[in-house]
């Protein structure tokens, strides 16, 4: 995620200043209190022939005296990082919000500079915690007699800088218990896992609504419920995968991807353990048939990079996924 503050100030008797935010979104990839129901339009007429449109689910009693339809709305790509000003106008001081429920890594930078400094000096870098940051730094005019302008510019990345992956863990098939799929792209797909991010993934081919289970416990970063669509069409689709995030205790980070809409079963900021239910799988976003996307990401150099992982069997072996590789699932202890 990049985006970029602008502040114009002009110093004459008094201070004029004008405040324009600009958000340019890079990345893909809630702050959630509970599970939450995708954007729906009902739509029904009453028995005095009056339409209804309403964003509301109808009660039990209204679907069932009158035809309801039920039409998918698509949903803005979540804001979940900003840069806040607050404090005095001749002196503003800025917070960064992180609407995460895991840290963040953040670069601020002037994009533009005339007679003003920063304190600390920028570009710096920051590690945010989950909520608002306490000050990070203030800006003033070199010479507080004369105009002064800039433009402040910031991109961030999941987790922290310091995550080391503990190369030993265990993964456990993220599935149901009493089935078996098969591995159709691994390390090193030539599909679509040849970038950083998806180096180290799997694809498992599964039908639509088959159970999603965590591979290892954690607690969810963030979720993406809302999405309905996918394809083929990289540029269209591949920011709209319905996703959960799984931030492990040693600071990396599990991805489970192109689930089924609204069936989250784990709401940002649960603590979830191995083996637990969270999702079903889908075909969303980025896809080109039902399947699960799972890979294991840290930051690294304010980029996500998969690493690679190892599954469990139900002997307890453990083994690097390969393509074509059957996984059978088990009850984890």
């Amino acid at each position: 995620m990049k985006t970029k503050y602008e502040l114009n100030n002009t110093l004459k008797v008094n201070v004029a200043m004008s405040i324009l935010l600009k958000s340019l979104v890079i990345l893909s990839l809630c702050l959630l209190s509970m599970p939450g129901e995708a954007k729906k339009l009902y739509k029904y007429q009453d028995e005095k022939g009056r339409w209804h449109y309403t964003d509301k689910a109808p009660s039990a009693l209204q679907s069932k005296e009158f035809k309801v339809e039920v039409r998918q709305l698509k949903v803005a790509t979540k804001q979940r990082v900003q840069l806040n000003q607050i404090g005095e106008k001749r002196q503003p001081e800025f917070v960064i919000r992180n609407d995460y429920f895991g840290p963040i890594e953040v670069e601020v930078v002037f994009a533009e500079q005339e007679n003003v400094q920063a304190a600390p000096a920028l570009p710096r870098k920051f590690v945010i915690q989950p909520g608002v940051s306490e000050t990070l730094f203030e800006l003033g005019a070199v010479n507080e007699f004369q105009g002064w302008r800039y433009a402040l510019s910031y991109r961030y990345s999941l987790g922290e800088p310091s995550a080391q992956h503990d190369a030993q863990a265990i993964y456990y098939p993220p599935f149901a218990s009493y089935r078996k799929f098969q591995i159709s792209q691994a390390f090193n797909g030539q599909f679509s896992h040849t970038d950083e991010q998806n180096k180290y993934a799997v694809d498992l081919s599964m039908t639509e609504g088959s159970e999603i289970h965590s591979a290892r416990a954690g607690v969810v970063m963030s979720l993406e419920n809302d999405y309905f669509k996918g394809g083929t069409d990289k540029q269209a689709y591949k920011s709209r995968a319905n996703s959960i995030r799984i931030l492990h205790d040693d600071g990396s980070m599990a991805v489970y991807a192109h689930l089924q809409v609204d069936r989250a079963q784990v709401y940002a900021g649960m603590r979830v353990r191995a083996g637990q239910l969270i999702a079903y799988s889908g075909n969303t976003g980025f896809s080109s048939g039902p399947h699960l996307h799972f890979a294991v990401q840290v930051n690294q150099g304010m980029n996500l990079v998969s690493v690679p992982f190892r599954f469990s069997d139900r002997q307890r072996k453990v083994s690097e996924p390969k393509a074509g590789q059957w996984l059978s699932g088990f009850v984890v202890d």
